[in-house]
């Protein structure tokens, strides 16, 4: 390809690397997490003389928790059986009005299947569940094709595919159930960095954090990856929750390029990585069997998390070569150094701070988490954090509707700042006037509302504001400038069938 002029070559060189490198980061990530999905534990809704309700299609819609009832008498069947089955389709439009390399909109969407066998109601055996969910993305990705950013806009975009998801078997232990075993392939943002309050938002890292999803090979077992290990968690004591977790060190097959297109089925089932472990401390209350008193109304409940995470994989230094030269350098052999090693260690606390008097449902919860790691060399992004407020019934009456306001905040590591730096002193040698970009930071707000139409039905109007996408990369259509400030709008959707 011929360039109109050798300054403009000159002036792109700098921006071009900057922007692969952002890309190839972006493809290894996981995207995480989708809407939560109950799966019901009958087979549906009975009248009261015991006959199945809502059994036919689209039944009584105003009081049916599913949009197809029992499926014409499936879910009564497996019931019978201890068999749970639970379906959900997510679809949502998004747009940025203003900023990221292109303004459009773009739509994307999830279904979930979760099929579960409770073996007590199965067939007698105390405190086993196998489950198996599977997933089907389908539509554009409008963070990685309009906005470019490392916070992405909704935690259900993904490479268009229908993969197995999760499949494992869970065994509670020990009298009061104090101790359980999960073994098999699992997706870890279900259970760990986890924040409840999170789930209420569209941004990908309300889920599933920034620093493992662009830090860990793959981004890590999350959705729509997940991952061979086995989970142990055990309650010494009711306010008190220890657990843990290992796993193949990368969920795709194979390490670079695009972890998701790696293994479109989710069947690979990689056992040839290093070894990803997981430790976290729960402190709950009010714990497991607590007392309330008369007179002292409900508590104000809380949930404290404290965890670390270690993989044993290789890592590419961020800046580095093995010759020793800057990866900038155009001396360079252009082979990363490696390390041996990474860990992160994070917090995370759901807290709620006031309840109405008169009406318990009523309620405002704050959270907050962090995540950071001191390894700087091998990690694109060092710092994470996400905090934010939900308002439960913010309209009297509608005990089921939400309304919450989150941030999120990016900090780029030093050894990538100081690779933009190298680009910069080298593509000034050539041009002294030449643009590039340093990477530093990024942030976004977002402000969402749940709106509860049925039982099986909600709608969720979002907006969100990123500043500084990407941390402040060049924008590869312009790359005289950065990408600029962006005003995402959407409205998605969820149906429980």
């Amino acid at each position: 390809m011929e360039c109109p002029g050798l300054d403009m070559c000159r002036r792109s060189i700098g921006a071009s690397l900057a922007v692969l490198g952002f890309l190839a980061a972006q493809s290894t990530a996981s995207l995480a997490a989708p809407p939560p999905l109950s799966v019901p534990t009958s087979g549906g809704q009975t009248n009261p003389d015991g006959t199945p309700a809502y059994s036919g299609l689209l039944g009584d819609l105003n009081r049916s928790n599913f949009l197809l009832g029992t499926l014409f008498g499936v879910r009564s069947v497996l019931s019978k059986y201890g068999i749970s089955l639970a379906i959900q389709e997510t679809s949502e439009v998004l747009g940025n009005a203003t900023g990221g390399v292109r303004r459009g909109l773009a739509y994307d969407g999830l279904t979930q299947a979760i099929l579960q066998l409770d073996t007590q109601r199965g067939f007698g055996w105390y405190g086993g569940l196998l489950n198996i969910s599977a997933l089907q993305t389908h539509g554009r990705n409008l963070s990685a094709d309009n906005l470019l950013t490392l916070q992405t806009a909704s935690g259900i975009e993904a490479d268009r595919s229908t993969r197995l998801w999760e499949a494992w078997y869970d065994q509670k232990l020990l009298a009061e159930d104090r101790l359980d075993i999960k073994i098999g392939q699992q997706s870890v943002d279900q259970e760990f960095i986890y924040s409840a309050n999170g789930a209420y938002f569209v941004n990908t890292m309300f889920g599933w954090p920034l620093v493992p999803s662009v830090d860990l090979p793959g981004g890590g077992p999350a959705y729509p990856l997940s991952d061979l290990g086995v989970r142990l968690r055990y309650r010494p004591i009711n306010a008190l929750t220890i657990q843990g977790g290992v796993f193949n060190g990368n969920p795709a097959p194979t390490t670079g390029g695009d972890s998701q297109r790696a293994d479109l089925s989710g069947i690979s089932f990689p056992l040839n990585g290093g070894t990803l472990g997981f430790l976290e401390v729960q402190y709950i209350y009010p714990s497991l069997g607590g007392m309330e008193y008369p007179g002292e109304g409900a508590p104000l409940g809380h949930i404290y998390r404290l965890g670390v995470w270690y993989d044993t994989e290789s890592f590419s230094d961020q800046r580095i070569g093995t010759d020793g030269l800057s990866l900038a350098n155009v001396a360079s052999n252009g082979m990363p150094l490696q390390h041996r090693g990474d860990y992160s260690i994070y917090a995370v606390a759901d807290q709620m701070v006031w309840r109405q008097p008169t009406d318990p449902n009523r309620s405002v919860s704050l959270f907050g988490r962090v995540l950071g790691t001191p390894e700087a060399d091998r990690n694109l992004v060092d710092f994470s954090l996400n905090a934010g407020a939900v308002l439960h019934e913010p309209v009297a009456n509608r005990a089921d509707d939400t309304l919450a306001l989150g941030m999120g905040f990016a900090h780029l590591s030093p050894q990538v700042s100081a690779f933009d730096r190298d680009v910069a002193a080298y593509a000034h040698l050539a041009d002294p006037s030449a643009f590039t970009a340093v990477r530093t930071t990024e942030t976004y707000v977002e402000l969402t509302y749940q709106y509860q139409v049925h039982p099986w039905w909600q709608l969720q109007p979002d907006i969100q504001y990123v500043a500084n996408p990407g941390g402040g990369i060049a924008n590869p259509g312009d790359p005289g400038h950065r990408v600029g400030n962006e005003f995402v709008l959407g409205l998605r959707t969820n149906i429980l069938f």
